[in-house]
C-alpha cells in the first residue's frame, strides 16, 4: 500500500458538464475543505474530451501527489489513464457524473456528509487493478457488451433526436428489451471456447452495480487479479424481463442461462463490429481481449465503507 501520510500537492480536475453540472456544484465545497486543511492545490476545468487526459498527465509531470476527477465515470477514467503504474501519485473520484462506479467501488456513498468529506481527504488509499482491452486501452470499473450497451445507445440517441426533452428511460429499456437482437459470440477462458448469442456480457474490474440498479457482478473485488465475468446467453422476450427483475437483488445468478465465473483475461469474438461500454464510454469492436494489471493504480478509498477490496493485515 503507497505511504500516503506524506504531505504533496493536489490538484481537482472538474469536469464542469458531468452530471448535467453536478460535478461543476462540488467545487465551492472543495475550496472549503483546501482552505479548511491549508492544501496546497489547484483546481482545474476540463474543456473537451480527452482534455482531462491532458491535465492529469501535466499535472503528474510537475509533481503534484494526489490528482483528483471531480464527474463521473467517463471523467476519472480519463484522469487516471495517463497515471496507471505511477507509484508515486494518488487519485481519487469525487462523485460528480450520472455514473460514480469508482466511488462506490471505494467505498463512498453517492452523495457526501460532512463525514466523507472528512474521509476523503485523510487520503487513504489503496493499490486497485486496472482492466486492459485490446492491449491499448485501461478500464476501472468495468465493460460491458450486449444489451445493457444498447439501452444506452438507444437513450443517447433519442436524446440527440429531442435534445430538449427529457427522455424516460425506464421506456427505452422496455423498447429494447423487445426488439433487441443477440449477436452470436465465441468467448474464450480458461483453455475452454463456448459459442453463443449474446444477451449481455458484463465484465467488471471492481464494480459490482451498473446503472444505480442491477446488481450484475456481486462478487466483483478490486484488487484480486482477476475479473468478474456475467455471462448470459440468448433470452426470450419473457425471459429476459424475468432476469432483469432478479438483477437488482443478485437473484439472476441461480438462471441457467447466466454463467458467473472469475478469470485474469479472456477473449470474446463476434461476427461484427458491435457496442460496448468501457467506464460508460461506448466504442466499437468485432474482437475483445480482456486482462488485468494487479495493482496498477492508487486510489483513495474508505477504510470503514463498503468498499470492494481485500486487505492483507499488514495494510
Amino acid at each position: 500500500m503507497p505511504n500516503v501520510n506524506d504531505k504533496g500537492k493536489w490538484v481537482f480536475i472538474v469536469n464542469p458538464v458531468a452530471g448535467s453540472g453536478y460535478g461543476l456544484s462540488q467545487v465551492d465545497k472543495i475550496k472549503e475543505m483546501i482552505s479548511r486543511l491549508s492544501l496546497e492545490a489547484d483546481i482545474v476545468f476540463t474543456e473537451r474530451r480527452g482534455h482531462a487526459s491532458e491535465l492529469s498527465a501535466k499535472y503528474a509531470d510537475n509533481g503534484y501527489r494526489y490528482i483528483i476527477a471531480v464527474g463521473g465515470d467517463g471523467t476519472f477514467s480519463e484522469v487516471a489513464t495517463p497515471l496507471v503504474s505511477n507509484r508515486n501519485i494518488i487519485t481519487g473520484q469525487i462523485p460528480g457524473g450520472t455514473a460514480n462506479g469508482v466511488n462506490e467501488l471505494a467505498g463512498f456513498p453517492e452523495r457526501y456528509t460532512e463525514k466523507e468529506w472528512e474521509t476523503f481527504f485523510k487520503a487513504d488509499a489503496v493499490s486497485m487493478d486496472v482492466g486492459v482491452c485490446n492491449d491499448r486501452s485501461f478500464f476501472f470499473t468495468g465493460i460491458g457488451i450486449g444489451f445493457d450497451v444498447q439501452v444506452a445507445e438507444n437513450f443517447n440517441r433519442a436524446r440527440e433526436i429531442n435534445p430538449g426533452k427529457k427522455q424516460n428511460y425506464l421506456w427505452i429499456v422496455l423498447k429494447t428489451i423487445l426488439f433487441y437482437k443477440e449477436k452470436k459470440m465465441v468467448l474464450k477462458s480458461d483453455g475452454k471456447t463456448v459459442e453463443a448469442g449474446c444477451f449481455m456480457n458484463t465484465v467488471s474490474n471492481g464494480a459490482r452495480t451498473y446503472a444505480k440498479t442491477f446488481l450484475l457482478t456481486p462478487g466483483a473485488i478490486a484488487n484480486d487479479g482477476l475479473l468478474d465475468i456475467c455471462s448470459i446467453k440468448s433470452l426470450s422476450v419473457p425471459g429476459r424481463i424475468k432476469l432483469l427483475l432478479n438483477v437488482p437483488k443478485g437473484k439472476h445468478l441461480k438462471d441457467r442461462n447466466v454463467h458467473y465465473f472469475r478469470t485474469p483475461e479472456l477473449s470474446a469474438e463476434f461476427p461484427e463490429r458491435v457496442p460496448y461500454h468501457a467506464d460508460g464510454e461506448i466504442s466499437y469492436a468485432q474482437s475483445f481481449k480482456l486482462g488485468v494489471m494487479p495493482e496498477g493504480l492508487n486510489l483513495i478509498y474508505n477504510p470503514l465503507g463498503n468498499h470492494h477490496f481485500n486487505l492483507r493485515q499488514e495494510d
